[in-house]
């Protein structure tokens, strides 16, 4: 029998292939958000610095006749696609409980313990910095970790890392953004807009029931979720990427045809096929596309609509949303007085809390847990690779950067953060890496 091989037009070859093998890169993630906020740094301290600026400052409005929504390009970034970023996380965190390493309770007490400690810890270092006034409110800033860089470092070690590493590294970071989601919502909302608040729940509870009920149009949740939760949520007070969070809880977690009956109803179609008549032309007969809509239809129901939309828009997140908000928040211009700010209380809380808070939250916390013999380590895992996950984890950026936003109100404190944040950041990242990378790999 000849083997016919799949035909690949120029435009697979030299635009598709390419473009999707960098997007399921795992590390490229982290590069392109590493590289936005090295530009925006360059274009902060550049001749254009004005003008770059300004971009953000663009007043944005829609709406029609008397009822418009204006905000600054830089608030539709922080408030409209992020919180496509947090409904990607809510979802990530949905399918964590329902299947991942969060949905079994043994094995998800490290990374838990992990996430608690590493949120615990730098809160209270930044507080020692910062007990009283206006800048005490930036507790919540060195309290993330940042899943990208973080997950983008462990697979630029390769084959040095072991594979419990990265998921107890990814659970961790999961963790530890449902922590950071429950901060924003309970300590960084504003003045709360009952009758808003209340059409939203009314939202909420339509896509709940809608759920229940069975419905898995995408599209439904979409308009649902974005044309009334989301915008209610916004005219709240509260911070609207809590209601993309919520929106992904009620996505659909589950499959129409199980992995049996596709495989049944695969193979009867795939026979069907086999047997009609060829129409040996570029075009499919009738038959042929009817016998192909079905197997797309089966394909397409044996995967939860959960799922279809992480994987969908997860490039979207990676490679769209996060290096704009890294343009739009990473800028640092750098004066005079930026040596002053290298000494401020704020960039030193947010400093010490990434390097140390993460480092001593996640080591401590699961060292009492393994001692209290209520888990344990991976037998590949060994405590220098602890360590370096205690670093990785002091990767705070796009959250920190986040929160840094809602805590000040006064810019030369979100300043000072940014300040603590990139250079934590930075340090962090490089011992994580040289620690990990040095460490003895068990057999």
């Amino acid at each position: 029998m000849v083997k016919q091989r799949i035909r690949k037009e120029p435009v697979d070859r030299y635009i598709i292939d390419p473009m999707s093998r960098f997007l399921n890169n795992s590390t490229m993630s982290g590069i392109v958000l590493f590289s936005a906020a090295l530009l925006a740094i360059i274009l902060s301290n550049s001749p254009w610095s004005d003008a770059f600026h300004h971009i953000w400052e663009t007043k944005i409005s829609i709406g029609f006749s008397d009822w418009q929504l204006s905000k600054t390009f830089h608030h539709w970034i922080n408030d409209g696609l992020m919180a496509v970023f947090f409904f990607v996380v809510g979802l990530e965190l949905k399918r964590e409980i329902i299947s991942g390493e969060l949905s079994n309770p043994r094995n998800a007490i490290l990374p838990i313990a992990a996430a608690i400690g590493g949120m615990i810890v730098p809160a209270l270092i930044y507080l020692l910095f910062n007990p009283s006034g206006e800048v005490q409110g930036g507790w919540g800033t060195p309290m993330a970790t940042d899943i990208a860089f973080a997950l983008g470092i462990l697979y630029l070690l390769g084959d040095k890392v072991p594979v419990s590493l990265k998921i107890f590294l990814t659970a961790l970071a999961i963790a530890d953004d449902l922590g950071a989601v429950l901060v924003i919502a309970f300590f960084y909302t504003s003045d709360i807009n009952m009758i808003s608040l209340l059409t939203g729940a009314v939202f909420l509870f339509v896509l709940f029931v809608a759920n229940r009920i069975g419905v898995r149009s995408t599209i439904f949740y979409g308009i649902i979720g974005i044309g009334g939760l989301w915008l209610a949520f916004l005219m709240s007070g509260v911070h609207a990427t809590i209601a993309a969070v919520l929106a992904a809880f009620t996505i659909p977690a589950r499959v129409k045809y199980s992995e049996t009956a596709f495989d049944r109803k695969l193979t009867s179609l795939m026979d069907q096929f086999r047997r009609a008549d060829p129409n040996n032309s570029p075009t499919v007969t009738s038959e042929q596309l009817h016998i192909l809509e079905k197997i797309r239809y089966i394909s397409k129901n044996a995967l939860t609509p959960l799922q279809r939309l992480e994987h969908a828009m997860h490039p979207l997140v990676a490679f769209v949303i996060m290096p704009l908000f890294a343009l739009a928040n990473a800028g640092i211009t750098l004066s005079g007085d930026s040596i002053t700010n290298l000494t401020s209380s704020v960039t030193l809380g947010v400093f010490f809390g990434l390097v140390l808070g993460k480092v001593i939250g996640v080591v401590g916390f699961v060292s009492v847990v393994t001692r209290l013999k209520l888990a344990s380590l991976p037998k590949d895992f060994t405590r220098q690779h602890l360590l370096g996950v205690g670093f990785l984890a002091g990767i705070g950026f796009t959250m920190s950067l986040f929160i840094s936003q809602l805590a000040f109100a006064n810019k030369v404190f979100v300043e000072e953060a940014k300040m603590g944040i990139l250079l934590a950041s930075l340090f962090a990242g490089l011992v994580g890496y040289f620690i990990i990378k040095t460490a003895k790999q068990v057999k």
